[in-house]
């Protein structure tokens, strides 16, 4: 019996994928070894590997140079691509930095040289998109800031402790004022440290501006002095001060790096012309307590152009923290709701077959950024003006972390448009805006009227 021979035809509508960058290099990044790529005509060997020392790091730039390439694809693994980013950089290369969610390996056995390969042909493609990088002055305030963040959460944790040692010992403190660490809470625990038990001894240590009754504060500091909570309560507070010194040490370094990032933007201007500028109008906010203690309002008006601080309920640790995320260059956003896009403000619409699948968010950890603007918009739920309405209609709407995120878009929106556009804050008067939204509401009922009135007749 004859065997039938079978041929390959190629479909009649495939369309080969253009070869955008010819010239295009992939590299796999780890903590040991770099896996890189190259076109398969470049090279005997088209996927090397390499260590990572700075020897290892200048052996991949020379074959690199070698083989002709000229951009280079590389995904972002934990911090271990920064050296070898900052090395292509500085000799001449244009570098992707890839997110690794966006790449997914083929199918089968998965390598590091196989996923370098299938990073240097998707690049080859053009199928690539380079993560958001800020520059040198943006990636420096970016790194002190985000110590700073680190060294204020790790200070609160041993503020908890010591709330933790004085609830064990049925010390009520925390009932008859807000903020442990404020100025009467930082003297009684001192006095507590240094050996005093008698409650009526700690009333001279009260502030004027406790409102608590005497008599209740007398109360709430009798309790059962147990010796092991009282050395955890001195080790904490000894921990919290250390912190403390640490966090004002990083403001200076923070408050340095401001200054030479203000002579940069404004090519030299003195700073506090420029601060003077923007804060001809401004508003005095008063300071939080985990804020820096130098003047940072000035700074941000300096650098940005605009007094950011204007918008409500955006505080001087979240305009720093946003500043250092997200820099002064806002065209690298094409508009604002690609910023807010970029934030994960907005819905994450699913669209097939015409119709809306979902519309969630994604679910990732929002940025700093993203963080900041959400602290900000909770802050204002209780406010007078037209984003406390806003906020209290969207919870209203569907529930508070629905309206943390639409205010949250709101002030980002806002932020974006002052920053590119160079303008000043102006706020809606609450009672226009109220009045606007009754306006739209009984617009919105009569047109459900005679819908009404349509089916009924």
């Amino acid at each position: 019996m004859q065997k039938k021979s079978f041929r390959k035809v190629k479909a009649p509508g495939f369309i080969p994928m253009p070869m955008v960058n010819p010239h295009a290099a992939g590299i796999d990044v780890g903590d040991t070894l770099h896996a890189v790529a190259v076109p398969k005509d470049r090279d005997k060997q088209s996927v090397r590997t390499f260590g990572t020392m700075s020897r290892d790091l200048e052996e991949i730039v020379v074959w690199l140079e070698k083989c002709g390439v000229d951009t280079i694809a590389l995904e972002s693994t934990g911090v271990y691509w920064k050296p070898l980013f900052n090395y292509l950089i500085r000799h001449g290369f244009d570098v992707y930095l890839v997110n690794a969610r966006h790449v997914r390996n083929v199918t089968g056995r998965k390598t590091d040289q196989s996923d370098a390969e299938w990073l240097q042909q998707l690049h080859s493609c053009g199928l690539l998109k380079s993560s958001y990088l800020p520059d040198n002055e943006q990636e420096s305030l970016r790194t002190l800031v985000r110590y700073r963040r680190t060294l204020t959460e790790e200070s609160s944790r041993f503020v908890l402790r010591m709330q933790k040692a004085l609830e064990l010992m049925n010390i009520k403190l925390h009932t008859v004022i807000s903020n442990l660490m404020g100025k009467t809470g930082t003297a009684i625990v001192e006095a507590i440290i240094g050996g005093e038990r008698n409650a009526a001894n700690f009333l001279p240590l009260i502030d004027g501006r406790i409102k608590a009754d005497h008599q209740v504060i007398v109360k709430s500091l009798e309790g059962n002095w147990r010796q092991e909570q009282l050395f955890t309560l001195e080790e904490n507070y000894a921990c919290y001060q250390f912190f403390q010194e640490r966090i004002a040490k990083c403001d200076k370094a923070i408050e340095a790096e401001l200054q030479q990032y203000a002579m940069i933007q404004n090519e030299g201007e003195a700073l506090m012309k420029v601060a003077e500028r923007g804060n001809e109008q401004a508003s005095v906010k008063k300071k939080s307590k985990n804020a820096p203690q130098f003047d940072t309002r000035s700074f941000l008006a300096s650098i940005l152009g605009v007094d950011v601080l204007a918008i409500y309920g955006l505080s001087e640790i979240s305009a720093l923290e946003i500043l250092a995320e997200t820099g002064t260059d806002m065209s690298k956003w094409s508009s604002e709701k690609h910023f807010v896009s970029w934030l994960n403000l907005c819905p994450n619409n699913k669209i097939s077959g015409g119709k809306l699948i979902s519309s969630r968010l994604i679910k990732k950890k929002p940025n700093a950024a993203s963080q900041a603007f959400r602290m900000a918009a909770n802050s204002v739920q209780r406010s007078d003006h037209w984003l406390g309405d806003y906020f209290r209609r969207m919870k209203a709407k569907g529930g508070n972390r629905y309206a943390i995120v639409a205010t949250a878009n709101k002030m980002a929106t806002i932020y974006y448009k002052m920053i590119h556009n160079q303008i000043a804050f102006s706020p809606l008067d609450i009672n226009l805006y109220k009045q606007k939204r009754q306006q739209a509401k009984i617009a919105y009922l009569e047109r459900k009227l005679q819908q009404l009135k349509k089916e009924i007749a």
